[in-house]
């Protein structure tokens, strides 16, 4: 009995020698717990999928938080999936949505460690999310299907990891630049992409970033030090003061208070993120070594400290000083610089600003995942040349959805790519780095790991509804109508006929708004609705009839696209649907849609491939 106790015990110690070396599995690895990185993780967990979450630093939200970027921009009335979950979040944090609407810059503002604590809050609820913090991926290698990798920690110390799926969240796309993905930095040429708005060539140059500071009232003289180098005529411009001579933008130069408020937090703090000859700077570190982005760092941080001497100094705002309570670093600014471009891959779609303003040209719009609707908005007043760039100041665009596409490189298996580094032109990276687009592209990469994790398979062979309808089913938006609200129970009719293009949406710019409709409300005449079915269902046969579609014309063109009889079916399931339905009614567009849907159910049973082709186009 001795021997045999021996023996099981020498077993047991090499089976722990054994696992001590293997790699832990997980079916999901996310490089970056930022902006895109968090919502992936999140949705890839509640899906099932055994996630890994990296973030470098000890704070969950990227730009949103660890940059200092607590003002987003855009997609208010689109509030859907993770994004709209944050800021109810947000909302019963402070008491509801009055109270963010603290600085004219945003209507969402909130103090950095606020979302920090809200996002880790949000991470915790998951049992299948595990998130490493103080760490990095390192050596990625893809073999036999899966990801092989380590995470390492700054005390030397690393952990060896095995994943099906890896997305690359972090800012600057260095998991995508580590294994060698193509990528473009910087301005592409108007004839490459098709934008005449773009410059005639190509050129490595970038967005300015910003290190943002935050500033409390302490009542106090709070002013720092003068730091070294510091040169007032780089902030003279900042807003109309007696310093100001030359403005670069004289139609912006605006009075200090108004500067101020810009970016006014809830709790009496400001957030410093101003790119009127302010905290702005030119670097491009995309490509940099470690050692040289630390320098890099440096340099903008200097600046920052700069402009917050000049304010308190020079502009009489000495009881505003750095934050005490907001990040946990020793010089009291953020964990990192605010990036506003990074490389971007080559996917394999490209999404170009004629995709925004002109969508039906081609059908990338039916494979949308993400919904935007911020104006292409470019910083480019800290670089030496910027009066001879494009000037792209809130260049106005539709509101769009944004193809799933842009997240899959065109040559690296099992990889998806998030946050900035997506395949989009530069243009379009005006509008899509912002932060409510970032975290939707985030919360669909989640969807589409955990998708292909579950089937054992590479992204690239899932298929798009399925993630289109995961993403629904988390009450996320695809295209961006403003008909109806994700909690409406029609909406995910109305989102899944307008990705099939059957019926199509209606851009708009109002004011400052971009935006889109589906007409829920209007009537459709029976030319549209057929050239619409047709492009899916060859069978349904053209017509120039102007005449509103009713029940019974519906009913003839469903019979003609599934080539069956199926009036009675239709009739029974409208009568279901339509409390005040007749045949001979007019359908609102809305209710086509939802008929459509239920009766024929084309997003499902017609699939698309990822340029939004249909790859199994009815034959009846």
């Amino acid at each position: 009995m001795r021997r045999i106790g021996y023996i099981a015990g020498a077993a047991a110690l090499l089976a722990w020698l054994l696992c001590a070396g293997c790699a832990r599995r997980y079916d999901v690895v996310i490089a970056g717990g930022g902006t895109s990185g968090t919502a992936a993780a999140i949705q890839a967990s509640r899906q099932g999928a055994r996630t890994l979450l990296v973030e470098p630093t000890t704070w969950l939200g990227g730009m949103l938080t660890s940059a200092g970027v607590s003002a987003t921009d855009g997609c208010y009335r689109l509030r859907g999936g993770l994004w709209g979950e944050f800021r109810t979040a947000l909302e019963a944090h402070y008491g509801g949505d009055s109270a963010l609407m603290t600085g004219w810059v945003s209507n969402v503002m909130f103090e950095p460690s606020v979302g920090d604590s809200l996002l880790k809050r949000m991470a915790a609820a998951e049992p299948h999310l595990t998130v490493r913090y103080g760490a990095a991926v390192a050596d990625p290698v893809r073999r036999g299907g899966r990801w092989h990798l380590r995470v390492e920690y700054p005390d030397g110390r690393s952990e060896r990891i095995a994943a099906r799926v890896l997305i690359d969240a972090t800012e600057l796309g260095d998991v995508a630049r580590t294994l060698g993905v193509p990528a473009d930095v910087g301005m592409d040429a108007a004839a490459d992409t098709g934008e005449p708005e773009a410059p005639a060539r190509a050129n490595d140059i970038i967005q300015d970033l910003t290190y943002v500071a935050v500033l409390k009232d302490y009542g106090r003289d709070a002013s720092i030090p003068r730091p070294e180098g510091y040169d007032p005529a780089r902030y003279a411009c900042c807003c109309d003061n007696p310093l100001c001579v030359d403005p670069k933008e004289p139609d912006r130069v605006w009075s200090r208070e108004k500067m101020i408020d810009y970016g006014r937090l809830p709790g009496g703090k400001y957030m410093i993120n101003w790119p009127i000859e302010g905290n702005d700077y030119y670097v491009n570190m995309v490509d940099m070594s470690p050692a040289e982005r630390e320098q890099a760092v440096r340099r903008a941080k200097d600046h920052t400290l700069g402009f917050v001497y000049f304010l308190q100094h020079e502009l009489g705002f000495r009881t505003l000083g750095l934050a005490d309570d907001e990040f946990p670093t020793e010089d009291r600014l953020p964990f990192i610089p605010y990036h506003r471009e990074s490389r971007r891959i080559h996917g394999a779609v490209r999404f170009t600003l004629r995709d925004i303003v002109a969508p039906y040209e081609r059908t990338l719009y039916r494979t949308a995942v993400a919904v935007g609707d911020y104006p292409v908005d470019q910083h480019h007043a800290r670089y030496e040349g910027w009066s001879s760039l494009p000037n792209l100041y809130f260049h106005p665009v539709p509101s769009y959805g944004v193809p799933m596409g842009v997240m899959l490189p065109a040559q690296q298996p099992g990889l998806l790519v998030a946050e900035k580094s997506v395949s989009v032109t530069n243009l379009v990276n005006g509008s899509t780095r912002l932060q409510p687009v970032v975290m939707q592209l985030g919360q669909a990469a989640g969807a589409w790991a955990a998708l292909a994790a579950e089937a054992e398979c590479d992204p690239a062979e899932v298929s798009v509804r399925s993630v289109q309808q995961a993403l629904l089913d988390a009450g996320c938006y695809l295209l961006p109508y403003l008909d109806l609200p994700a909690s409406d129970p029609a909406f995910a009719a109305m989102q899944r006929i307008g990705a099939t293009g059957i019926l199509r949406g209606r851009g708009a710019n109002v004011g400052w708004e971009n935006q889109s409709w589906f007409d829920a409300g209007e009537t459709v005449c029976e030319a549209e609705l057929r050239r619409g079915l047709g492009e899916l269902y060859p069978s349904v046969a053209p017509s120039d009839e102007l005449a509103p579609v009713d029940g019974e014309r519906l009913a003839r063109m469903l019979c003609e696209a599934l080539g069956e009889p199926l009036s009675e079916r239709f009739h029974r399931t409208a009568a279901e649907m339509l409390p005040d339905y007749a045949p001979a009614r007019a359908l609102t567009r809305l209710e086509c849609a939802r008929l459509i849907d239920a009766v024929a159910d084309p997003f499902h049973t017609i699939d698309v491939d990822i340029h939004g082709n249909p790859k199994n186009r009815s034959r009846r």
